[in-house]
């Protein structure tokens, strides 16, 4: 588990870069609830708290919005440990990834402290480093004001996915492979301004590093982070490819935005809420990326990737029951046994 957070220190470096220090605090603030919620259930005669806790809290922490209240922190990862783990008895026997449970909690309990808090994200060095947090977009610095039009114009923050969606703005590749994002854009007449979206999902960059160490090490199982990717990429290029759906957006912007590479990387590659024979770990992963592009054409919600998880969790246990069972030699029926496994003879 250790080694979870090992991978996850160039996620919280580039979320610091990015958005300030304010990032650390919420994971900060998600440590401090989590381990005092298992703390609170873990049974009183082995006392002992799993270092799944500190994963759970920091996976959940770098989740959010750069500037979510720190209640929904703690509110969030309370949720996901109590309900999404120890209800099942504790570590090794939950069904659902913990720190998706807290995620699809307050996503959908508090949705408007969970939409709008997203911000721009900070350009050049020092960047977030020198810098606590954006608490308001009146603090936008005047150099992402596009031309013509001024930071106090803005009137609505939207992520990369949400612009496309509902304005049809387009944001370059390389920006959301690095999450330096944040500039103003014009609709309507209006200001918009063009938001990273959470704290330790934007930077693809170092994401991958994460999972390169994760592969390295073995400590994450490849076909979980390759099946979701192949579920991905084929749905896909059928709804915008071979159906010719134009809201379904292509397929670079599909794998770089949002929680996609968080999710594939770190979320979707849980051991525990994860099947566990070869076949159904493909069906499984393929089946969670493929969900995460329809949801996202389909769902109301610009994400989708809560949901997709949460829905392969509930999958898990009968995808193994099923293989097994396919998989599980027929006896054959001989001459002197009928179907029934009675032996036959003379009435």
């Amino acid at each position: 588990m250790m080694r979870v957070l090992y991978a996850l220190i160039p996620v919280a470096l580039a979320a610091v870069y990015l958005f300030g220090w304010r990032v650390l605090a919420l994971v900060a603030v998600s440590c401090v609830f989590a381990f005092l919620a298992e703390w609170a259930m873990v049974p009183a005669k082995n006392g002992k708290i799993s270092q799944a806790v500190w994963v759970t809290a920091a996976l959940f922490g770098l989740s959010l919005p750069p500037t979510a209240p720190f209640w929904i922190a703690a509110v969030g990862v309370v949720f996901g440990i109590v309900f999404g783990k120890m209800v099942f008895g504790g570590f090794g026997k939950n069904v659902f990834n913990p720190a998706i449970v807290g995620r699809a909690f307050v996503y959908v309990c508090f949705p408007v402290e969970m939409t709008s808090r997203f911000v721009p994200a900070f350009r050049g060095l020092p960047g977030g480093f020198a810098r606590w947090s954006f608490d308001a977009l009146k603090e936008l610095p005047a150099e992402l004001a596009a031309p013509g039009l001024k930071v106090v114009d803005a009137v609505t923050a939207a992520t990369p996915m949400w612009s496309r969606r509902d304005y049809g703005f387009e944001v370059r590749l390389w920006d959301l492979v690095t999450g330096r994002i944040g500039n103003l854009f014009d609709h309507a007449g209006q200001a918009r301004v063009l938001a990273a979206g959470s704290a330790g999902e934007v930077c693809a960059l170092a994401i991958l590093l994460g999972a390169v160490y994760l592969l390295w090490t073995k400590t994450a199982n490849w076909r979980l982070m390759l099946g979701t990717l192949l579920g991905a990429v084929g749905m896909n290029l059928l709804l915008r490819n071979a159906l010719g759906i134009a809201a379904v957006p292509p397929l670079p912007f599909t794998l770089f935005s949002g929680a996609f590479l968080y999710a594939a990387v770190f979320m979707v590659t849980d051991p525990i809420s994860a099947p566990r024979l070869k076949e159904s770990v493909w069906v499984y992963s393929v089946f969670i990326g493929a969900m995460i592009v329809f949801l996202r054409y389909k769902a109301v919600f610009a994400g989708g990737v809560a949901f997709a998880i949460l829905l392969g969790n509930v999958l898990a246990p009968s995808l193994d029951l099923w293989i097994k069972r396919f998989q599980a030699p027929r006896k054959p029926v001989g001459p002197g046994v009928d179907r029934a496994g009675s032996k036959g003879g003379p009435a």
